[in-house]
């Protein structure tokens, strides 16, 4: 059974965990009101996506 021959310590265990770490989801600005959004959403704010008024139509 493989066993360390010594202990491993704080730093080099930090070391191999440099790279856990949370992603930001990409934010763009809104060509229409200018308030940040998700890449390939709709705007929360205006409701505008890919130049439509996709949120606030009204049902005909």
């Amino acid at each position: 059974m493989a066993v360390p021959k010594r202990k491993t310590s704080k730093q080099r265990k930090r070391k191999r965990r440099t790279h856990y770490k949370l992603e930001v989801p990409g934010m763009v600005a809104c060509p229409n009101c200018g308030e940040y959004r998700k890449s390939h959403h709709i705007c929360p704010s205006c409701g505008f996506y890919d130049g439509e008024d996709v949120m606030n139509q009204s049902e005909s």
